[in-house]
């Protein structure tokens, strides 16, 4: 589930956050994964890592954003 740039500027906080804590759960289930030998897909692991980044920068470009309207 890749989530582009302009789909999470759409996004309100809460939405963030729960995206942000799903990719969370996703990332220690992808390591556990690769700890037991089981994971296929090791590019994905980089890409949750990548996308929690990117959630993360967004939610603190609109929090400043706010901070400075008010």
């Amino acid at each position: 589930m890749a989530h582009k740039a302009e789909d999470v500027r759409a996004m309100s906080a809460d939405q963030m956050e729960d995206a942000i804590l799903n990719l969370k759960k996703e990332r220690f289930n992808l390591r556990f994964q690769r700890a037991t030998g089981q994971l296929e897909n090791t590019s994905r692991l980089r890409e949750a890592r990548r996308e929690i980044a990117r959630i993360k920068t967004i939610a603190a470009q609109k929090r400043a954003a706010d901070s400075k309207k008010k």
